[in-house]
Protein backbone atom coordinates (compact mmCIF):
# COMPACT_ATOMS: atom_id res chain seq x y z
CA UNK A 1 0.00 0.00 0.00
CA UNK A 2 0.79 3.45 -0.75
CA UNK A 3 -0.27 6.17 1.01
CA UNK A 4 -0.71 10.14 -0.30
CA UNK A 5 -1.89 13.08 1.17
CA UNK A 6 -4.50 15.30 -0.83
CA UNK A 7 -6.46 18.52 -1.16
CA UNK A 8 -9.18 18.87 1.42
CA UNK A 9 -7.91 16.53 4.39
CA UNK A 10 -8.30 14.39 2.67
CA UNK A 11 -5.58 10.93 2.41
CA UNK A 12 -5.23 8.43 -0.24
CA UNK A 13 -4.39 4.94 0.17
CA UNK A 14 -2.91 2.68 -3.21
CA UNK A 15 -3.23 -1.13 -2.51
CA UNK A 16 -2.05 -3.33 -4.80
CA UNK A 17 -3.67 -6.96 -3.78
CA UNK A 18 -6.74 -7.68 -3.15
CA UNK A 19 -6.38 -9.88 -0.04
CA UNK A 20 -5.11 -6.48 1.72
CA UNK A 21 -7.94 -4.43 1.14
CA UNK A 22 -10.94 -6.92 1.60
CA UNK A 23 -12.33 -6.57 4.86
CA UNK A 24 -11.62 -2.39 4.51
CA UNK A 25 -14.00 -3.25 1.40
CA UNK A 26 -16.58 -5.82 2.51
CA UNK A 27 -17.30 -3.27 5.73
CA UNK A 28 -17.79 -0.38 3.09
CA UNK A 29 -20.19 -3.07 1.08
CA UNK A 30 -21.91 -3.62 4.57
CA UNK A 31 -22.52 -0.10 5.38
CA UNK A 32 -26.32 0.43 5.28
CA UNK A 33 -25.55 3.64 3.40
CA UNK A 34 -23.47 2.27 0.89
CA UNK A 35 -23.87 3.62 -2.88
CA UNK A 36 -22.58 1.16 -5.57
CA UNK A 37 -23.18 -1.19 -8.01
CA UNK A 38 -23.40 -5.09 -7.94
CA UNK A 39 -20.45 -4.82 -10.28
CA UNK A 40 -17.95 -3.14 -7.99
CA UNK A 41 -18.41 -5.68 -5.13
CA UNK A 42 -15.89 -7.52 -3.80
CA UNK A 43 -16.36 -10.95 -5.26
CA UNK A 44 -17.54 -9.81 -8.78
CA UNK A 45 -13.97 -7.84 -8.63
CA UNK A 46 -12.23 -10.75 -6.88
CA UNK A 47 -14.04 -13.32 -9.67
CA UNK A 48 -13.10 -10.99 -12.66
CA UNK A 49 -9.69 -10.37 -11.34
CA UNK A 50 -8.51 -14.18 -10.15
CA UNK A 51 -9.47 -15.57 -13.73
CA UNK A 52 -6.91 -12.86 -15.26
CA UNK A 53 -9.76 -11.99 -17.95
CA UNK A 54 -7.48 -8.04 -18.76
CA UNK A 55 -4.41 -9.43 -17.15
CA UNK A 56 -3.05 -5.71 -15.57
CA UNK A 57 -1.29 -3.82 -12.40
CA UNK A 58 -4.15 -3.86 -9.83
CA UNK A 59 -5.16 -0.46 -8.42
CA UNK A 60 -7.44 0.01 -5.38
CA UNK A 61 -7.73 3.58 -4.84
CA UNK A 62 -9.14 4.16 -1.27
CA UNK A 63 -10.40 8.36 -0.42
CA UNK A 64 -10.40 8.46 3.44
CA UNK A 65 -11.72 11.48 5.58
CA UNK A 66 -8.77 13.09 8.30
CA UNK A 67 -10.55 10.83 10.86
CA UNK A 68 -9.67 7.76 8.62
CA UNK A 69 -13.32 6.86 7.93
CA UNK A 70 -13.57 6.06 3.91
CA UNK A 71 -15.07 7.92 1.77
CA UNK A 72 -14.88 5.99 -1.56
CA UNK A 73 -13.36 3.07 -3.15
CA UNK A 74 -11.95 2.28 -6.79
CA UNK A 75 -10.76 -0.64 -8.59
CA UNK A 76 -8.86 -0.20 -11.33
CA UNK A 77 -6.21 -2.26 -13.68
CA UNK A 78 -3.54 -0.34 -15.26
CA UNK A 79 -2.18 -1.37 -18.72
CA UNK A 80 0.92 0.23 -20.92
CA UNK A 81 -1.16 0.89 -24.56
CA UNK A 82 2.51 2.13 -26.99
CA UNK A 83 4.10 3.11 -24.02
CA UNK A 84 1.45 5.01 -21.61
CA UNK A 85 -0.08 3.64 -18.41
CA UNK A 86 -4.13 3.63 -18.90
CA UNK A 87 -6.09 3.08 -15.57
CA UNK A 88 -9.49 1.38 -16.29
CA UNK A 89 -12.21 0.12 -13.65
CA UNK A 90 -11.93 -3.56 -12.97
CA UNK A 91 -14.72 -5.58 -15.17
CA UNK A 92 -14.20 -3.54 -18.59
CA UNK A 93 -17.30 -4.36 -20.98
CA UNK A 94 -18.38 -6.95 -18.97
CA UNK A 95 -18.98 -4.79 -16.12
CA UNK A 96 -22.59 -2.45 -17.18
CA UNK A 97 -21.30 0.41 -14.87
CA UNK A 98 -17.88 1.95 -13.43
CA UNK A 99 -19.55 4.33 -10.56
CA UNK A 100 -16.72 4.21 -7.48
CA UNK A 101 -17.87 2.65 -4.24
CA UNK A 102 -18.99 4.87 -1.87
CA UNK A 103 -19.36 4.66 1.54
CA UNK A 104 -22.68 6.97 1.46
CA UNK A 105 -25.16 9.49 -0.33
CA UNK A 106 -22.52 12.18 1.84
CA UNK A 107 -19.55 10.29 0.84
CA UNK A 108 -20.78 11.03 -3.13
CA UNK A 109 -21.60 14.49 -2.72
CA UNK A 110 -17.80 15.36 -3.55
CA UNK A 111 -17.72 18.29 -5.64
CA UNK A 112 -16.79 16.56 -9.40
CA UNK A 113 -13.59 18.80 -10.23
CA UNK A 114 -12.51 18.06 -6.69
CA UNK A 115 -12.75 14.51 -7.43
CA UNK A 116 -10.77 14.62 -10.68
CA UNK A 117 -8.19 16.46 -9.35
CA UNK A 118 -7.56 14.23 -6.40
CA UNK A 119 -7.41 11.02 -8.77
CA UNK A 120 -4.68 13.37 -10.36
CA UNK A 121 -2.74 13.99 -7.67
CA UNK A 122 -2.97 9.38 -6.67
CA UNK A 123 -2.43 9.09 -10.40
CA UNK A 124 1.42 9.48 -9.73
CA UNK A 125 1.59 8.12 -6.75
CA UNK A 126 -0.09 5.09 -8.56
CA UNK A 127 1.58 4.87 -11.51
CA UNK A 128 -0.83 6.21 -13.69
CA UNK A 129 -0.74 8.44 -17.04
CA UNK A 130 -4.69 8.79 -17.80
CA UNK A 131 -7.48 7.20 -16.27
CA UNK A 132 -10.56 6.21 -18.94
CA UNK A 133 -13.74 5.54 -16.74
CA UNK A 134 -16.24 4.44 -19.08
CA UNK A 135 -19.49 3.55 -18.36
CA UNK A 136 -20.20 6.39 -15.92
CA UNK A 137 -24.10 6.87 -14.68
CA UNK A 138 -24.64 10.39 -14.42
CA UNK A 139 -26.77 9.35 -11.78
CA UNK A 140 -27.56 6.37 -9.63
CA UNK A 141 -30.11 5.29 -7.33
CA UNK A 142 -31.08 9.26 -7.02
CA UNK A 143 -27.37 10.49 -6.19
CA UNK A 144 -25.79 12.24 -8.66
CA UNK A 145 -22.26 10.54 -9.56
CA UNK A 146 -19.47 13.27 -8.74
CA UNK A 147 -17.14 11.54 -11.74
CA UNK A 148 -20.05 12.29 -14.67
CA UNK A 149 -18.76 15.62 -14.44
CA UNK A 150 -17.45 17.06 -18.01
CA UNK A 151 -18.05 13.05 -19.48
CA UNK A 152 -18.63 12.10 -22.62
CA UNK A 153 -21.32 10.47 -23.89
CA UNK A 154 -21.21 6.56 -24.58
CA UNK A 155 -21.79 5.01 -27.41
CA UNK A 156 -25.07 3.22 -25.84
CA UNK A 157 -26.96 3.67 -22.45
CA UNK A 158 -28.22 1.53 -20.33
CA UNK A 159 -31.92 0.42 -19.28
CA UNK A 160 -33.83 -0.76 -16.11
CA UNK A 161 -36.76 -0.35 -14.20
CA UNK A 162 -37.70 0.26 -10.49
CA UNK A 163 -39.42 -3.01 -8.61
CA UNK A 164 -42.26 -2.31 -6.83
CA UNK A 165 -43.70 -3.82 -3.30
CA UNK A 166 -46.01 -5.87 -4.94
CA UNK A 167 -44.98 -8.16 -8.04
CA UNK A 168 -48.21 -8.56 -9.79
CA UNK A 169 -48.70 -5.14 -9.95
CA UNK A 170 -44.86 -4.72 -10.85
CA UNK A 171 -45.65 -7.22 -14.04
CA UNK A 172 -48.88 -5.18 -15.03
CA UNK A 173 -46.68 -2.09 -15.28
CA UNK A 174 -43.87 -3.54 -17.01
CA UNK A 175 -45.68 -5.98 -19.31
CA UNK A 176 -48.95 -4.51 -21.54
CA UNK A 177 -52.55 -6.43 -20.87
CA UNK A 178 -51.95 -7.26 -24.65
CA UNK A 179 -48.23 -8.87 -23.65
CA UNK A 180 -48.92 -10.71 -21.31
CA UNK A 181 -51.67 -12.60 -22.96
CA UNK A 182 -49.19 -13.39 -26.12
CA UNK A 183 -47.17 -14.41 -23.34
CA UNK A 184 -49.44 -16.93 -22.25
CA UNK A 185 -50.24 -18.40 -25.49
CA UNK A 186 -46.41 -18.77 -26.52
CA UNK A 187 -45.97 -20.33 -22.61
CA UNK A 188 -48.83 -22.78 -24.33
CA UNK A 189 -47.17 -23.28 -27.34
CA UNK A 190 -43.83 -24.14 -26.20
CA UNK A 191 -45.47 -26.70 -23.70
CA UNK A 192 -46.48 -28.61 -26.22
CA UNK A 193 -43.48 -28.35 -28.15
CA UNK A 194 -41.19 -29.84 -25.66
CA UNK A 195 -43.73 -30.52 -22.26
CA UNK A 196 -44.09 -28.66 -18.99
CA UNK A 197 -41.51 -26.02 -18.65
CA UNK A 198 -39.61 -24.91 -15.17
CA UNK A 199 -38.05 -21.69 -14.20
CA UNK A 200 -34.80 -22.15 -11.90
CA UNK A 201 -32.06 -20.26 -10.55
CA UNK A 202 -28.70 -22.26 -10.25
CA UNK A 203 -28.71 -23.48 -6.32
CA UNK A 204 -24.99 -25.55 -7.44
CA UNK A 205 -22.22 -26.01 -8.78
CA UNK A 206 -23.53 -28.55 -11.14
CA UNK A 207 -26.61 -26.22 -12.20
CA UNK A 208 -24.18 -23.66 -12.82
CA UNK A 209 -21.86 -25.34 -14.99
CA UNK A 210 -24.83 -26.69 -16.58
CA UNK A 211 -26.56 -23.59 -17.61
CA UNK A 212 -23.22 -22.05 -18.42
CA UNK A 213 -22.82 -24.73 -20.99
CA UNK A 214 -25.92 -24.20 -22.46
CA UNK A 215 -25.62 -20.30 -22.81
CA UNK A 216 -22.24 -20.74 -24.24
CA UNK A 217 -23.81 -22.63 -27.19
CA UNK A 218 -26.85 -20.21 -27.59
CA UNK A 219 -24.57 -17.49 -27.64
CA UNK A 220 -22.05 -19.15 -29.89
CA UNK A 221 -24.47 -19.91 -32.68
CA UNK A 222 -26.15 -16.17 -32.39
CA UNK A 223 -22.93 -14.37 -32.70
CA UNK A 224 -22.05 -16.46 -35.59
CA UNK A 225 -25.27 -15.43 -37.31
CA UNK A 226 -24.44 -12.33 -36.80
CA UNK A 227 -20.73 -12.30 -37.97
CA UNK A 228 -19.05 -11.28 -34.63
CA UNK A 229 -16.39 -12.53 -32.54
CA UNK A 230 -17.42 -14.57 -29.46
CA UNK A 231 -16.01 -13.13 -26.43
CA UNK A 232 -17.48 -15.71 -24.30
CA UNK A 233 -15.40 -18.29 -26.35
CA UNK A 234 -12.09 -17.16 -24.20
CA UNK A 235 -10.91 -19.18 -21.72
CA UNK A 236 -10.53 -16.36 -19.15
CA UNK A 237 -14.13 -15.47 -19.69
CA UNK A 238 -15.67 -18.79 -18.94
CA UNK A 239 -13.36 -19.31 -15.91
CA UNK A 240 -14.62 -15.39 -14.40
CA UNK A 241 -18.22 -16.72 -15.12
CA UNK A 242 -17.56 -20.44 -12.79
CA UNK A 243 -16.26 -18.41 -10.10
CA UNK A 244 -18.55 -15.32 -10.31
CA UNK A 245 -21.43 -17.79 -10.18
CA UNK A 246 -20.06 -19.88 -7.57
CA UNK A 247 -20.83 -19.44 -3.51
CA UNK A 248 -19.07 -15.92 -3.06
CA UNK A 249 -17.84 -15.24 0.54
CA UNK A 250 -20.48 -17.60 1.73
CA UNK A 251 -23.71 -15.52 2.74
CA UNK A 252 -25.58 -17.16 -0.19
CA UNK A 253 -25.69 -14.35 -2.51
CA UNK A 254 -23.28 -15.40 -5.34
CA UNK A 255 -21.41 -12.23 -7.03
CA UNK A 256 -23.87 -13.24 -10.53
CA UNK A 257 -26.67 -14.87 -10.38
CA UNK A 258 -27.77 -17.93 -13.36
CA UNK A 259 -31.10 -18.62 -14.26
CA UNK A 260 -33.06 -20.90 -16.83
CA UNK A 261 -35.94 -21.47 -18.69
CA UNK A 262 -36.00 -25.88 -18.59
CA UNK A 263 -37.81 -28.33 -20.28
CA UNK A 264 -38.92 -30.17 -16.96
CA UNK A 265 -38.63 -33.54 -18.87
CA UNK A 266 -35.41 -34.05 -20.83
CA UNK A 267 -33.60 -31.30 -18.72
CA UNK A 268 -33.31 -28.83 -22.13
CA UNK A 269 -32.40 -25.45 -21.53
CA UNK A 270 -34.40 -23.08 -23.45
CA UNK A 271 -32.97 -19.78 -22.36
CA UNK A 272 -30.50 -18.14 -20.12
CA UNK A 273 -29.79 -15.04 -18.01
CA UNK A 274 -27.07 -13.81 -15.89
CA UNK A 275 -27.00 -10.83 -13.88
CA UNK A 276 -24.32 -9.44 -11.10
CA UNK A 277 -26.55 -8.91 -8.25
CA UNK A 278 -26.32 -6.89 -4.44
CA UNK A 279 -28.85 -7.02 -2.04
CA UNK A 280 -31.40 -5.05 -3.40
CA UNK A 281 -30.38 -4.60 -7.50
CA UNK A 282 -30.79 -7.28 -10.14
CA UNK A 283 -28.26 -6.47 -12.94
CA UNK A 284 -28.71 -8.20 -16.20
CA UNK A 285 -24.83 -9.31 -17.79
CA UNK A 286 -26.06 -11.56 -20.81
CA UNK A 287 -28.51 -13.85 -21.81
CA UNK A 288 -29.57 -16.34 -24.40
CA UNK A 289 -32.08 -18.38 -25.80
CA UNK A 290 -32.31 -21.82 -27.67
CA UNK A 291 -32.46 -21.08 -31.95
CA UNK A 292 -34.25 -24.49 -32.64
CA UNK A 293 -36.68 -22.49 -34.66
CA UNK A 294 -39.59 -24.61 -32.94
CA UNK A 295 -38.57 -22.98 -29.56
CA UNK A 296 -37.34 -19.88 -30.78
CA UNK A 297 -40.65 -18.90 -32.44
CA UNK A 298 -42.21 -19.28 -28.87
CA UNK A 299 -39.85 -16.69 -27.00
CA UNK A 300 -38.61 -18.38 -24.65
CA UNK A 301 -36.25 -15.44 -23.85
CA UNK A 302 -39.28 -12.96 -23.23
CA UNK A 303 -41.04 -15.53 -20.89
CA UNK A 304 -37.89 -16.17 -18.60
CA UNK A 305 -37.57 -12.12 -18.34
CA UNK A 306 -41.25 -12.39 -17.28
CA UNK A 307 -40.66 -14.57 -15.01
CA UNK A 308 -37.58 -12.19 -13.55
CA UNK A 309 -39.19 -9.30 -13.11
CA UNK A 310 -42.06 -10.75 -11.23
CA UNK A 311 -39.13 -12.87 -8.65
CA UNK A 312 -36.85 -10.54 -8.65
CA UNK A 313 -39.73 -8.04 -7.28
CA UNK A 314 -40.91 -11.25 -4.25
CA UNK A 315 -37.29 -11.06 -3.49
CA UNK A 316 -37.36 -7.63 -2.29
CA UNK A 317 -35.10 -6.29 -4.69
CA UNK A 318 -36.23 -2.52 -5.93
CA UNK A 319 -33.43 -2.16 -8.89
CA UNK A 320 -33.86 -4.14 -12.08
CA UNK A 321 -31.46 -3.39 -15.18
CA UNK A 322 -31.01 -4.87 -18.44
CA UNK A 323 -26.98 -3.62 -19.18
CA UNK A 324 -25.58 -1.45 -21.72
CA UNK A 325 -27.13 -1.60 -25.24
CA UNK A 326 -30.71 -1.34 -27.13
CA UNK A 327 -32.54 -4.01 -28.06
CA UNK A 328 -36.42 -4.60 -28.39
CA UNK A 329 -36.63 -6.72 -25.35
CA UNK A 330 -35.20 -3.88 -23.31
CA UNK A 331 -37.44 -1.29 -24.59
CA UNK A 332 -40.37 -3.09 -24.05
CA UNK A 333 -40.17 -3.38 -20.40
CA UNK A 334 -37.82 -0.49 -18.79
CA UNK A 335 -38.77 3.12 -17.73
CA UNK A 336 -35.60 4.15 -17.23
CA UNK A 337 -32.96 5.42 -19.09
CA UNK A 338 -29.19 4.97 -17.40
CA UNK A 339 -27.17 7.89 -19.33
CA UNK A 340 -23.72 6.78 -19.31
CA UNK A 341 -20.70 9.11 -19.96
CA UNK A 342 -16.48 8.34 -20.42
CA UNK A 343 -14.39 10.06 -18.39
CA UNK A 344 -10.96 10.70 -19.50
CA UNK A 345 -8.63 12.28 -16.70
CA UNK A 346 -4.92 12.79 -17.72
CA UNK A 347 -1.83 12.66 -15.41
CA UNK A 348 1.24 13.49 -17.31
CA UNK A 349 1.77 14.99 -20.53
CA UNK A 350 2.03 11.45 -22.03
CA UNK A 351 -1.67 10.78 -20.79
CA UNK A 352 -3.14 13.95 -21.96
CA UNK A 353 -2.25 12.84 -25.31
CA UNK A 354 -3.24 9.72 -25.15
CA UNK A 355 -6.70 10.54 -23.86
CA UNK A 356 -6.71 13.05 -26.53
CA UNK A 357 -6.66 10.06 -29.15
CA UNK A 358 -9.17 7.90 -27.00
CA UNK A 359 -11.22 10.48 -26.69
CA UNK A 360 -11.58 10.72 -30.47
CA UNK A 361 -12.31 7.32 -30.92
CA UNK A 362 -15.10 7.19 -28.26
CA UNK A 363 -16.87 10.31 -30.09
CA UNK A 364 -16.74 8.41 -33.56
CA UNK A 365 -17.63 4.78 -31.91
CA UNK A 366 -20.94 7.36 -30.37
CA UNK A 367 -21.52 8.53 -33.70
CA UNK A 368 -21.66 5.66 -35.53
CA UNK A 369 -23.85 3.69 -32.81
CA UNK A 370 -26.62 6.42 -32.40
CA UNK A 371 -26.68 7.14 -35.97
CA UNK A 372 -29.36 4.52 -37.32
CA UNK A 373 -27.84 5.05 -40.88
CA UNK A 374 -24.08 4.53 -39.78
CA UNK A 375 -24.88 1.69 -37.17
CA UNK A 376 -26.44 -0.19 -40.29
CA UNK A 377 -23.72 0.12 -42.43
CA UNK A 378 -21.54 -0.84 -39.55
CA UNK A 379 -23.04 -4.25 -38.71
CA UNK A 380 -23.08 -4.81 -42.60
CA UNK A 381 -19.35 -4.27 -43.10
CA UNK A 382 -19.52 -6.77 -39.65
CA UNK A 383 -20.99 -9.87 -41.67
CA UNK A 384 -19.46 -9.04 -44.71
CA UNK A 385 -16.30 -10.13 -43.20
CA UNK A 386 -17.62 -12.88 -41.59
CA UNK A 387 -18.41 -14.34 -44.69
Amino acid sequence: MATAETRGGLRAEVWTELGAVEALWRSIEAGPACLGTPYQRFDWVASYRVAEVDPGALRVIVLREADGRPRLLLPLTVTRERGVRVARVVGGYHANYHLPLFASREAAAIPGDDLRALLAEVGREAGIDVYVLAHQPRTWEGAANPLSLGGMASPSDAYGMRLGLDPEETVRRAFSADARKKLRQKEKRLVETVGPVAYRCAATQEESATFLAAFYLQKSARFASLGIRNPYAEAPIRRFLARAAGPGDGSGRPAMELHALVARDSGRVLATFGAAVSEDRFSGMMTAFEADPEIARCSPGDLLLHHLVREQAARGRRGFDLGVGEARYKASICDETIELVTVTIPVTLRGRLQGLALEGLGRLKARIKRSPRLWALAQKARRLRAG
